[in-house]
């Protein structure tokens, strides 16, 4: 259809009504909505819907009325005066609109509404008249100026309400209500000089001049800040466009029979089957949300007019049943008739939304299948972490990244030493880093939460919260911490150590003093969600954990085995550091010697052939080698020591892991990081050092400075340093196999699946998995037991995923790295992104941000070639995917999609995977094609 030839404007009224509840794209939520009710013969007053294609239109045409909407608004307002009886600038009967806004999504109070609209000096006359009530008539205008010269004409509201404060304050009031007829007339005339006043024109008295206005400020607030706001953080396209919609005004503030209120079929804090709301008697809506006045709860109507009572929650039953979820619902009483002003699916709690799913199944009104897809699996964060109480007033300081979910509460602290030393003595801190390394760990698992100025959504801070499932906010840029003074600057605020502060890791907030948290309780109701959830889905749920703990949390979550397991961060636990360390620092000059010595050998075999094992030549060539047996004794001893010290450390941290994940999978990482992660920067540890290996400080400096890589992500780091010191690769898989045959002859099922890291060639692959055999080997030969085993690798370089044919060969099992995939696909650094996507995001450059958001289009199809290629050589190739993805719904979804076997994330966005992977399986059943999840985005 043609711009011109399309219908702009739908009509409601008399039960009959152009559109329906099914048309929420064109009408929006609250248009639908008010479509439906009038077909269901509800009590709605009547009126019309603007399409939000009008509203696409208004911008694309460069802020200009669409052709024609004009003339189909004046034929529907026709319509609506004749089912009124009354006449839209009438001056005996006037008719008075509310004019509001509604898009597809719901978006509370992100946009506009005007009410009263229609009145002037005239037609307020005739409404005292008609009403017999001049008082009400002098507050509907009085409103009406205020709320259009704010909304509509850009006058500041705080100006309004110091002009209304102060009538107040002269006549020795407080109530608003306590202010007569002429108290109110005189408010009108001051509101009517102040718009003069700060817009150079009087305020518009030819109502169809205020009506175009209106509509044009609706359409107008859909890009509002804060309705773009709302809408980037909620994943709600742009060009939806918002529907405007015009309904006969219904007066709650007639007189103690009259009211306004809002109300939702069950408790959505809660889910408890009830009716729950507020309403306020001679009252307009807005005096409900604004809190101007103390609103009474729903169940008070029952004492106050029991038969309006009666009839509401009538509607409301019928209305549940009908969409067959909560509804959020507005209603008027006006001179005690009950109208009906919207009805919407309610925005609910994550408590709230898995009672209100299962309760709903068992009632039967939906099915098991429909509760699974009810819920959104974001809001399961809610049921399993702290959250800020909602009621709480807040200080906002600054906003991070939510890195990791949840709320807490501490002091600040700068350094982890410190965080270590005052956690332990029982205090509540908050580690704040620049940015933290994995030295920061001790602090880190001490501290109640941690607060980074850099760093982004997959940076060290954030993997590690996640996996421990601590609160935390990364790339916080807005913060200027200062080591030295032991402060935090943002702007014009100062942070010093020691004052409280409150995190809130779901949204990014950092909030100054301390914030009453909401407590998670795992209800009843969540364990049966959880059960139904496991029916539908294919896909299985892995976690990634480190120690025992974390695999013991993931177990009671839900998780079906370890997909990763990173072998680095045990390396820093108690004095363990010290022996890593030792090896680092002796290794480049064994590696040195090791290799000198080795030239040796072959010059002293040459030559031993050559003269028949007798000549001047190789006398020399034996003293050298004894020189060189003397000067690699001491750095290989301490390499040496150090792995002999290291393997019975690591071997009983697998032990522990083995037990915790009996009967399942564990897939454990080689180790990953470049060396210099592990090495000292503090004078102090420098010193300590040096004393342990024997080296001079300034030795242990220059080895530090030797190690330093300018790009140390893409450097010498995963197979990389394994193929160099193969003893490193031994030594862990000797700890694996020895920790599995161990609790094995214990009685514990396990199935070690180890995994080479970084591989870009299939030959760096086959040379890790030949010592990883060998070893294997000697460990069942030596203990007697047989050991059901993979040797797989990370795909985590374009590289590698292009070749996954050749390197299938020799793999057992992919794992996708996604996170490094997503750095090497882009060619971005995770950790210094965070200063520029969110630019590149809030502009549309990039739907999201590429390291919480799988990117489909580009890594994604890496993933898929990985898959294929992997599995033409190797049929039935199990592949999973252990980046931070792994816990994202729409990553979920496409994981799913392409045929995975698992996904694998942190033990606390484990429930997250399971719903989304369900609700991924119900989406292909039922052909949409699109999860819960990607629907809600």
């Amino acid at each position: 259809m043609s711009e011109t030839t399309s219908k702009k404007v739908y009509l409601f009224a008399d039960g009959k009504a152009d559109g329906n509840g099914k048309m929420k794209d064109t009408l929006g939520g609250k248009g639908a909505g008010l479509a439906e009710m009038t077909l269901a013969s509800l009590p709605v007053p009547p009126g019309f819907t603007i399409t939000t294609d009008c509203c696409n239109l208004y911008y694309n045409s460069g802020k200009q009325f669409p052709e024609g909407l004009w003339e189909e608004v004046l034929t529907a307002m026709q319509a609506v005066e004749a089912a009124t009886g009354k006449g839209f600038g009438n001056q005996e009967n006037p008719l008075l609109v509310s004019v509001r806004s509604g898009a597809k999504f719901s978006m509370p109070g992100m946009m506009d509404t005007v009410l009263n609209l229609g009145l002037n000096d005239d037609t307020v006359a005739g409404l005292a008249a008609l009403t017999s009530n001049d008082r009400f008539a002098q507050d509907a205008y009085r409103r009406f100026i205020q709320m259009f010269g704010r909304i509509v004409l850009g006058v500041s509201g705080e100006k309004f309400d110091h002009a209304f404060d102060s009538a107040k304050k002269a006549k020795g009031v407080t109530q608003d209500t306590d202010l007569d007829a002429a108290d109110l007339r005189a408010i009108v005339a001051q509101f009517k000089e102040l718009v003069a006043t700060e817009t150079g024109q009087a305020f518009p008295t030819d109502p169809y001049d205020q009506l175009k206005l209106a509509i044009v400020a609706v359409f107008s607030s859909w890009f509002g800040k804060r309705a773009i706001d709302y809408r980037r953080i909620n994943k709600i396209p742009d060009d939806l466009g918002t529907a405007v919609n015009v309904v006969a005004m219904v007066f709650g503030n007639m007189g103690t029979d009259s009211g306004t209120g809002v109300a939702f079929t069950r408790n959505p804090s809660t889910g408890e089957g009830i009716l729950f709301g507020e309403y306020l008697t001679n009252a307009q809506g807005e005096d409900v949300v604004a809190g101007i006045r103390t609103p009474f709860k729903i169940a008070h109507l029952k004492e106050e007019m029991p038969e309006v009572y009666d009839q509401f929650a009538k509607v409301a039953q019928l209305l549940e049943k009908h969409y067959k979820d909560v509804q959020d619902l507005e209603f008027t009483i006006e001179r005690g008739k009950l109208w009906m002003l919207q009805t919407r699916n309610a925005k609910r709690t994550g408590p709230a939304a898995v009672k209100i799913a299962v309760d709903m199944a068992n009632e039967g009104i939906i099915s098991k299948q429909e509760a699974v897809n009810r819920v959104e699996p974001a809001q399961l964060d809610q049921l399993l972490h702290p959250m800020i109480d909602p009621q709480a007033e807040i200080d906002l300081l600054a906003t991070g990244l939510p890195a990791s979910p949840g709320a807490a509460t501490g002091k600040v602290v700068f350094d982890p030493d410190t965080a270590e030393e005052r956690g332990q003595a029982g205090e509540k801190v908050i580690l704040v880093r620049v940015e933290t390394s994995p030295e920061d760990f001790h602090g880190m698992v001490a501290a109640q939460a941690i607060l980074t100025a850099r760093g982004g959504m997959t940076s060290h801070a954030a993997v590690v919260a996640r996996g421990m499932g601590k609160c935390c906010v990364a790339g916080c840029s807005a913060l200027e911490i200062d080591y030295q003074t032991k402060e935090i600057r943002i702007g014009d605020r100062v942070i010093k150590e020691s004052e409280a502060i409150t995190l809130d890791g779901t949204t990014g907030r950092v909030i100054a003093g301390e914030v009453p948290l909401i407590k998670p309780e795992i209800s009843g109701e969540f364990k049966e969600f959880m059960s139904w959830v496991d029916e539908y889905r294919k896909l299985g749920v892995r976690t990634n954990a480190d120690t025992p703990h974390d695999s013991r949390v993931a177990r009671e979550f839900g998780a079906e085995g370890i997909g990763l397991c990173r072998t680095e961060h045990m390396f820093f636990e108690g004095n363990r550091i010290d022996m890593v360390r030792q090896m680092i620092m002796v290794s480049a000059e064994y590696k040195r010697l090791e290799a000198d010595r080795s030239v040796l050998h072959q010059e002293i075999a040459k030559e031993t052939a050559k003269s028949g094992g007798k000549s001047e030549r190789l006398d020399s060539l034996k003293e050298q080698l004894a020189q060189y047996d003397e000067k690699i004794a001491k750095p290989k001893q301490l390499f040496m020591g150090a792995l002999a010290a290291l393997l019975p450390m690591q071997r009983e941290d697998f032990i522990g892991i083995f037990q915790a994940m009996d009967g399942f999978p564990v897939t454990i990482r080689l180790l990953d990081p470049p060396l210099h992660e592990f090495l000292p920067h503090d004078d102090e540890t420098i010193n300590d050092l040096a004393g342990k290996v024997g080296l001079t400080v300034k030795e242990i400096e220059n080895k530090i400075e030797a190690l330093r890589e300018s790009n140390p992500m893409l450097g010498h780091r995963g197979c990389r340093l394994g193929l160099v010191y193969p003893e490193i690769t031994e030594m862990q898989a000797r700890a694996i196999f020895e920790a599995a045959a161990h609790v094995q002859q214990a009685g514990v099922k396990v199935f070690p699946e180890v995994m080479i890291p970084l591989v870009a060639d299939v030959k760096e692959l086959q040379r890790q998995e030949h010592i990883v055999r060998r070893v294997a080997n000697e460990v069942m030969d030596q203990t007697h037991v047989q050991i059901e085993y993979l040797v797989g690798t990370m795909i985590e370089l374009p590289r590698a995923a292009l070749t996954a044919d050749k390197i299938a060969r020799v793999a057992e099992f992919f794992s996708f790295g996604t996170n490094d995939l997503t750095q090497t696909t882009f060619g971005l650094s995770r950790d210094d992104a965070g200063t520029f996507l969110p630019f590149y995001v809030e502009n549309k450059i990039l739907p999201d941000d590429p390291f919480q958001v799988l990117d489909q289009e580009g890594v994604g199809q890496l993933v898929e070639i990985g898959i294929q290629k992997g599995r033409s050589a190797r049929a039935g190739l199990k592949v999973g995917i252990c980046g931070e993805h792994g816990g994202e719904p729409q990553s979920v979804h496409f994981c799913h999609r392409v045929g995975m076997n698992y996904v694998s994330c942190s033990p606390y966005r484990v429930p997250i995977a399971r719903l989304a992977a369900a609700q991924a399986a119900l989406a292909e059943a039922s052909g949409d094609g699109q999860s819960a999840a990607a629907r809600t985005a």
